[in-house]
């Protein structure tokens, strides 16, 4: 495995300050935003300079970018937001290759309007679902068409919730673009250990030939997130089903601030 982070952690708005940073932090890969080139993190347009930067600071620093966020909300209840954050994605992936990666991360998307990562409970009707499935197939179109893999991550507050709700996304689209990104604290909230376990050894088991990218957050006991090892995930449990899946790709951490990335690389390096 490959320990990387989110680019955004560290500021900055040009590639290379932002990926030295990541080095010097302790990291070999990141997730990269584009907002650390400067512009929106779903830009309208990218030129040959902006996505070469990018290269060229990966190469230069040997940070690799494991993957480029093109996240927004996929059901929006306006069709009209889901048709602009479409357009933006297909910019992401037609300029994936030129970036130095080969992958898009998602997000699955939420009836709430004002935020994509927050729960509305008409994500569980048949209607949402209906859109994930119509906006998803477009997106693997574009994607099968340049090679790009598309990182799907479950999120309790999205309408891919769960492992099982990943899994009949794949069987039902069939598509090879589709990867899942499998983050341990988005499966569980409050819980004892004995079921964080279960649920993360089932994730694994019934997504692993899918997984290309783990994340690595945590959870206080009160099911609020918290920096990774500064909570109640069980790590080794995660990493251990991980290795035994063989699973090879990168994790990635996020959700902490740019002065605690160090002490959390030492802590996921020790795993």
């Amino acid at each position: 495995m490959r320990l990387g982070i989110f680019a955004k952690t560290f500021p900055g708005s040009d590639p290379l300050t932002v990926l030295q940073a990541a080095r010097a932090a302790g990291y070999a890969a990141v997730q990269y935003n584009m907002a650390c080139s400067g512009l929106a993190a779903m830009p309208d347009a990218m030129t040959w300079d902006q996505t070469a930067a990018v290269s060229q600071a990966s190469a230069e620093t040997g940070i690799a970018i494991a993957a480029v966020s093109g996240t927004y909300n996929m059901i929006h209840p306006d069709p009209g937001i889901r048709a602009d954050g479409m357009r933006r994605l297909a910019t992401l992936i037609d300029g994936a290759a030129a970036l130095g990666t080969g992958m898009v991360t998602l997000c699955s998307g939420t009836r709430d309007p004002q935020d994509q990562w927050r729960h509305h409970p008409d994500n569980n009707t048949p209607e949402a679902w209906r859109d994930l499935l119509d906006e998803m197939a477009k997106a693997c179109t574009l994607a099968e068409a340049r090679g790009v893999r598309l990182g799907v991550e479950p999120e309790m507050a999205n309408v891919v919730d769960s492992a099982d709700r990943a899994r009949a996304l794949i069987d039902h689209l069939q598509s090879p673009a589709l990867a899942i990104v499998l983050d341990p604290a988005n499966l569980f909230e409050v819980t004892s250990l004995a079921r964080q376990r279960d649920i993360l050894a089932r994730a694994v088991d019934l997504l692993a030939e899918r997984i290309v990218m783990a994340h690595a957050k945590d959870r206080h006991p009160d099911g609020s997130f918290a920096t990774a090892g500064q909570g109640v995930v069980d790590f080794p449990h995660f990493l251990a089903r991980l290795r035994a899946a063989g699973f090879d790709g990168d994790l990635v951490t996020h959700g902490l601030t740019a002065d605690a990335a160090p002490g959390v690389a030492r802590f996921l390096a020790r795993l």
